[in-house]
């Protein structure tokens, strides 16, 4: 069985290139992509749905448990990388250098408790993987940039090549034992009409 990396769908926060904060739930485009992620993956058989606890990831997560039946456990390791007092801001206000391991964001997460708590939540996802013994696949929905942080340390660690970020509703499909074949990154066939 499978490991379904998701990102979530879009929110107004994304289109207007905003750092977000827990609460913002998906646009109407966000909605669509979902449920379109969810038709996609309608006969898949996704035996449990793992996702962040922020309202845009669980939203996107209740779409894929609606159409697949699979139960939803909501897991906070899965959550975005928390920029503290900058939430709220759009990118530009803040300047250059905003997504770099140096920046450390007033009152948030620093890159290397970032890097941290992405190494914990791939644990805990491989974790529940195994609890599954095979019944299934594991879809897991998340947020931009803890989806490409665990891609990069520990999907694709063996190439020196940078993840491509990922499209709202990204869909990339992993093998759960090393070395972690990918088999589809960071897919969006769905969203095409």
């Amino acid at each position: 069985m499978s490991i379904y990396l998701i990102r979530h769908g879009q929110t107004a926060g994304n289109a207007e290139r905003r750092l977000q904060t827990p609460d913002v739930p998906l646009d109407e485009t966000g909605a669509e992509q979902a449920r379109r992620l969810g038709e996609r993956l309608r006969t898949t058989p996704i035996a449990e749905v793992l996702s962040s606890d922020y309202a845009r990831a669980h939203q996107t997560a209740q779409a894929v448990t609606k159409a697949t039946l699979a139960p939803l456990i909501t897991e906070p390791l899965l959550r975005e990388r928390n920029f503290g007092k900058l939430r709220g801001r759009r990118w530009d206000d803040i300047g250059p250098g905003l997504f770099s391991e140096a920046f450390e964001p007033p009152g948030g997460e620093t890159w290397s408790d970032f890097r941290t708590r992405a190494a914990s939540a791939w644990g805990r996802i491989l974790e529940r993987d195994q609890q599954l013994d095979g019944r299934g696949h594991l879809a897991v929905v998340t947020h931009g940039m803890l989806y490409r942080l665990v891609l990069k340390q520990h999907i694709l660690s063996e190439t020196s090549e940078e993840p491509p970020s990922p499209g709202n509703t990204a869909l990339t499909i992993v093998d759960p034992a090393p070395p972690h074949r990918v088999s589809l990154l960071n897919c969006t066939a769905h969203l095409e009409e």
